[in-house]
This record gives C-alpha cells, structure tokens and sequence, in this order.
C-alpha cells in the first residue's frame, strides 16, 4: 500500500506487480514519467517471491521461480539493482533408472579424460565428443541471439545471420546444422540423431519440456522454442542461484521502482480495462477508477482479455475446453526442507556434488515420451519425471542462523508432463496427493535411504513437504492453468518482411509488446521474448512507450 493520494489518471498504469511490471516501473519512472502499479496481492513480485512455506520453520523458500538465467547484465546495471547470482559448478546429476547404483555426474570443470569417464560409467562413452559438438553449438545461438533481446525485434533472417557470423570462417555448416536442428524441425530428431544413450538423450532433451506440454517431435515446435529459451541466457545458457532467494530479485526490482517514483499499490485487485485507458480496480473495499495514457498489462494476456471484456460490457467467459484457446500448464511444483541430503544407492557420487546442479530423475528419453502418453491419456505419469534443485548448498541465506549453522537443505523438485486438464480429470485436492505420492516415489527410486526420513518437520509436526499443481499456481499468482510463461512461448524474433524493416511499425510492434488496442500494451512474460525471470519484457514494453514520446 502507498501513502501518497491516488490519481484519477497519470502516465502509465501497469497492472500486476510481477518482477517484469516492475521493471517496466522502474525504467519509465526514472524517465520521468508518472507510473502508477497496482497489484491484487499484498505483495509484489507475483512468482518471483521468497515465503515462509512451513509453519515456524525460518526458511525462506523460492516459492515458484527459482533459478536465473534470462536476466541480462543491461538491466541490472541499468536500474542499479543489488543483485547476486552464483555459478553452480556441476551442471546435473542423473542416475540410471535401470540400475541406480551409477549415474551421470556432469562437472562443468573437469577434463576432458575425467568427462569421458564419467560418460562411460552409464555406458554412454561413444555420446562425449557429441555432447561437447552439440554445446558448442548451442552457445553460437545463446551468443547471437541473447543480446537481441534487448533490442528491437530482428527478424528470423537478420538472427540466423547472426549466428552464421558468430560461428566464424569455416565452421557455417556448423551453425546451419544447429539452426536446423534447433528452430526449423522437431528436437527430438536432432537429439535422437546426435545422441545415442537414452539417458544422455534424455538429459538433453528436459531443457525443451519445463513448462511445455509437448512431444519432442511435435510439428508445432513448441519443446523447440523452450529449449531455445533454456540454452541462450547470459550468452552462455547458464542458470543461476539468486543470492537471498528469488525474493531478493523482485525485493531490488521493486525497490529501484519506488526509487525513482513509482506509486506501487497492493491489496488493489484490478476488475476491468478499457481500450481507451481506463482502468477500474477495487482497493478497501472501494471501487475506483484511473486513466492512463498508455496501460501496461503484466499479467497473462488471457487474463488481460477477460479485463477488457469486463471494461466493454461483456459478461465472464467460462474456463475454455481443451483445444479451443485454453492456456495450459504442464507440471508440479514441490517445495521440501530436509534435515540433511538424503544418501543416494550411486556410493561413487558425493551427494553434495549431485545436488549441487539440476539432479534428474527417471529422466531417460523414453521415460519422458511415455510419461507424455500417460498424461495425454489422462493418467499421472509413473513414474513420474522429476528434476531437483538445491538452493542452499550455493546459497544458505535463505535459512535462519540456527537452520544455516546444521545440516538443513531446501530441495525443489519440478515435475514434467502434469498438465492442468488432470485437474479437471480427477480434482485438485486429489491431485495433488496423487503427484506428493509420485514425487516421492520417483526420488526414493533412486536413493538409498526412504525421503521421509530426512524431511524436516514444521512447528505442528508435519512434513516439510509442499506440493503446487497447476491450479494452485493459477489461484496464488494468476497463471492461466498454471502456465509458467503465460502462455505458448514465442521465437524471439519476427518473420522475415522482404527487406521492409521496421517501415510501419509501431513501437509496441517494434519491441514485440503490441496488443490489438495502441494504447494497451505487455510487459510480462505474455510479450513476444518472455517468459522466465528476465525482465525482458517490462524492458522491451517501456522501450516502447518512451520511443513513442
């Protein structure tokens, strides 16, 4: 809530306060515009949040988003934000599904002898010099197309250029093999022709399916376009710890907003927008109304629709069917706290090393397909694919003094192919026990010792344990079936125009952030190049509004 009186109109008027509506207050606030922000929760940040999830427990989890690889460097210096992230040493651990007592330590600092070691260990030996070809090949496009994102939308050809000129004299055919690969046919070929180790195919293939519910080698390319997404950040396609927790990432974005002015007004739920501007949203109990010059949607462009809908006059439309527009997720979010690491049945492998980076779970390539089918047929996939994620052994700020002096670690555990149309099927309340007993059936698959006897208990005895299916993400934050980007996630380009260049477009359309209406635009992860923790979007929506004048 803010003290300072509230306009009957101003600048800009950004609805939701998510980590990309706050960049896009800070950047027009420090250029000198009115911005006036208004979330429907009591805080800011919208996904990317820390909370006290376990009753008396003192830790402070990352809620729902949880590593950082999409933020550009541009901004941070921009807005002057006290940000830190930490490089994770090992990139993944995955043990063997058929024989858990060996597994895939990848060590982003070991030799090329001790990679090739490890790779043979799962009798994946012939896949080591394919595995280093194809990350090779994939940081030309993370070193082409990341600092795009920034700028004005190029088109398809201008990047593709890009990345032939990155690769260098002598290696185009290189560069052409991975855009193929990459941007014009299924994934899946490209993995399945590259790699010949289910599990190594199955470790590739994973960046293409957080958050998307697809088949790797469905003709919609949409396991592409997320697997672009998840090899380009930073450049070098790294995903980072946040120091403090992703509550630190929102807690700077906000602060540098207040900063140069911005009014940030919580507990103020949004109820109608219309395309001239005005916006109607209810604070204490009391309907009001603001009119912007230009209105910034930071929320789902399905909710922003419902909210012009309700500004022109029409009634609310119900939950879509399947297949006629509805926005759907596509996984399960778990949240633990863990007296310790739990010890695994790979006796070689330090547990600390396998948690340290992304640790996959039943993850084998033809595990993943399946689990597809069994999702697609209306069944929870068993078992079920899962990667972990440890935030404290990189970062243990997050826990009180008396938890960070002991062995206490967070675990986040996402679960692949639960789509939000299970919840229709069988219900969330029963969902959700459904996917917390096939969470902890998946990991107790490959460890050598039974989960429950390392969760930590909170101030009433229970379990650490806190399990999000899609509509629990739906109803906390506002993501349509729980889609963790919005909606499908687009290439971060435009299509090729014959040479017409930027003749004719507007500077929403320019920055990839236009709606039907000019004065209504995105700025959160619905814009052309969003989804993630990136800020790319609430960048790019006030670029936008300050080339307009």
């Amino acid at each position: 809530m803010t003290a300072a009186p509230l306009p009957d109109s101003t600048d800009v008027v950004i609805v939701g306060g998510g980590h990309n509506a706050l960049t896009a207050a800070a950047y027009l606030a420090r250029a000198g515009r009115r911005v006036l922000l208004l979330e429907a929760d009591d805080h800011v940040g919208g996904a990317a949040v820390s909370a006290l999830a376990f009753d008396g427990v003192d830790a402070r989890l990352s809620r729902y988003s949880y590593l950082v690889s999409l933020l550009p460097r541009q901004i941070v210096d921009d807005l002057g934000l006290d940000i830190s992230l930490v490089r994770r040493r090992y990139s993944s651990y995955t043990p063997d599904p058929h024989d858990p007592s060996r597994g895939l330590l990848v060590d982003n600092e070991a030799d090329d002898d001790a990679r090739a070691r490890a790779f043979a260990r799962v009798g994946a030996g012939d896949d080591v010099e394919a595995w280093s070809a194809w990350y090779d090949a994939t940081a030309l496009l993370a070193r082409a197309v990341f600092p795009t994102l920034t700028r004005p939308l190029p088109t398809r050809a201008e990047v593709r250029a890009a990345v032939v000129a990155e690769a260098g004299a002598g290696r185009g055919e290189a560069a052409s093999q991975v855009w193929r690969d990459v941007v014009e046919r299924p994934i899946g070929e490209a993995v399945e022709r590259r790699f010949a180790s289910d599990l190594v195919r199955g470790v590739v293939a994973t960046d293409a399916l957080i958050g998307t519910f697809a088949d790797l080698h469905d003709d919609s390319l949409a396991a592409n376009r997320c697997y672009l997404y998840h090899v380009i950040g930073g450049g070098t396609g790294d995903w980072d710890v946040p120091v403090g927790g992703m509550g630190a990432v929102s807690g700077a974005l906000a602060a540098a907003a207040r900063d140069a002015g911005a009014q940030l007004v919580t507990s103020a739920r949004v109820t109608a927008v219309t395309p001239d501007g005005d916006v109607t949203y209810v604070l204490d109990g009391r309907t009001r109304q603001v009119r912007g010059e230009v209105v910034l949607s930071g929320v789902a462009p399905a909710v922003l629709d419902a909210l012009l809908d309700a500004g022109i006059g029409l009634p609310a439309a119900p939950r879509p069917a399947l297949g006629a527009g509805r926005v759907e997720g596509a996984q399960v979010k778990v949240n633990l706290l863990l007296t310790r690491l739990p010890r695994l049945r790979d006796t070689e492998v330090d547990p600390v090393a396998a948690f340290s980076g992304t640790f996959h779970v039943n993850e084998l390539a033809t595990q993943i397909a399946t689990a597809f089918a069994q999702a697609v047929g209306g069944e929870v996939p068993s078992p079920l694919p899962c990667e972990i994620y440890c935030h404290t052994l990189s970062d243990r700020s997050i826990l009180g003094p008396e938890l960070a002096a002991g062995e206490t670690q967070t675990l986040t555990v996402f679960g692949l192919h639960v789509p939000d149309r299970l919840v229709d099927a069988v219900g969330n309340d029963a969902l959700r026990a459904r996917l917390e007993t096939a969470v902890v059936a998946s990991l107790d698959s490959v460890l050598a010792e039974p989960l429950a006897d390392v969760l930590a208990r909170d101030a009433q005895g229970r379990p650490c344990l806190e399990v999000r299916t899609t509509r629990d993400i739906e109803a906390s934050v506002g993501m349509p079936g729980g889609n963790i980007f919005h909606g499908d996630l687009s290439w971060p380009w435009r299509e090729d125009d014959g040479g017409a260049g930027h003749r004719g477009l507007s500077p929403a359309q320019r920055w990839g952030v236009a709606t039907r209406h000019p004065r209504i635009l995105l700025c959160g992860s619905g814009a052309v190049r969003g989804g993630a923790v990136s800020g790319i979007g609430g960048h790019n929506a006030a670029m936008a509004v300050l080339e307009a004048g």
